[in-house]
């Protein structure tokens, strides 16, 4: 099942996928990547998402040595270019790009020539002059960071592109759930909030999906994309109907810089109905554990007691996006030229 670039539409086909990987420890061929970019979690096969699971493992524990270095990338050069405010997926990048030995460079758009009329493709064709090696992009439109990897030399990754994928997010979430429950396939994965507006669900449903999970959506009607059930997933408008034997309730924040009306009555009313509570999470499975992919907003979808709860892994989520990214950018360094 696919994702179109700019909406909730099944497509046809996808173009990017990537290269390498750290050293694995099974004694099985390792599966290799052939395309040079990470532009989205469409289109890429189960081998392609397991294998970069795999290395991210061996990232783990390179993260958790004393001496985090390694010299990966030395000599390469990443820029970060956010065109959207960032803190855990920039400095996530940043942290992963020094640990590999990449030069960084996090490129500022609230100070540079983008603010001054420039356009995507000139932007795309001045960093290009600079030789990079690997750009990693956000931006606020669906289908941007298609367009700037056609206008590049380099390897690009998508940290997000509007509302349409966040392709390393849903494999640190992949990657947060197969270490603490042993599998993907088989789980039943609750994804809950605002689905409509948000990169992270599809990205998810995708992979979770790919993986033999079965899915989940769970939301007011207003926050549910037109023909969801397309996908393949279950969908759900009574969250509490939607939890019942769960073995992950992942959580998403309510978009509000994407909306354009009114979705909700008010936030106390969505806490009341869609926010997870003690009393929701506990008809989920007993052994079911909470994800949020960051930033919460307590109170609004998640309760403080429940995302610094036992359940929950979301710190955890933060360690495994330095890993995976690692992994990310070790793979696609792989295929570069010269490597």
């Amino acid at each position: 099942m696919q994702v179109a670039r700019a909406g909730w539409k099944l497509a046809a086909s996808r173009e990017s996928t990537y290269s390498g990987g750290f050293k694995m420890t099974a004694a099985a061929p390792r599966h290799v990547f052939s395309q040079r970019h990470l532009l989205g979690i469409e289109g890429l096969s189960p081998f392609d998402i397991t294998a970069l699971l795999d290395m991210a493992d061996e990232a783990v524990e390179v993260s958790r040595q004393v001496e985090k270095k390694r010299a990966t990338l030395r000599g390469r050069t990443q820029i970060n270019l956010f065109f959207e405010p960032s803190t855990r997926t920039q400095s996530s990048f940043e942290l992963a790009g020094k640990r590999l030995g990449a030069d960084v460079m996090n490129m500022s758009v609230a100070s540079s020539s983008v603010k001054k009329g420039e356009t995507l493709i000139d932007t795309a064709a001045t960093l290009n002059a600079m030789r990079p090696d690997i750009i990693v992009v956000r931006h606020h439109a669906a289908g941007a960071v298609h367009l700037l990897a056609r206008k590049v030399d380099c390897s690009v990754v998508n940290a997000g592109d509007g509302a349409h994928e966040h392709p390393t997010q849903a494999l640190l979430d992949a990657q947060t759930i197969r270490r603490n429950k042993g599998r993907i396939e088989g789980l039943t994965v609750a994804i809950c909030g605002d689905i409509l507006h948000s990169r992270v669900a599809r990205s998810n449903i995708l992979l979770l999906q790919a993986l033999g999970a079965r899915v989940r959506c769970i939301g007011p009607s207003t926050l549910l994309p037109a023909g969801i059930e397309r996908f393949g997933v279950e969908v759900f408008t009574d969250m509490r109907k939607g939890l019942v034997d769960a073995d992950i309730v992942m959580m998403l924040r309510l978009q509000r810089e994407r909306m354009n009306g009114s979705f909700v009555p008010s936030v106390r009313e969505y806490f009341r109905y869609f926010g997870l509570d003690r009393e929701k999470l506990a008809l989920a499975r007993p052994d079911a554990l909470v994800m949020h992919p960051g930033p919460m907003n307590r109170g609004v979808e998640i309760a403080s007691d429940v995302a610094d709860g036992a359940q929950s892994l979301i710190r955890e989520q933060v360690e495994m996006g330095v890993a995976v990214r690692m992994a990310v950018l070790e793979a696609l360094a792989r295929n570069l030229p010269n490597s």
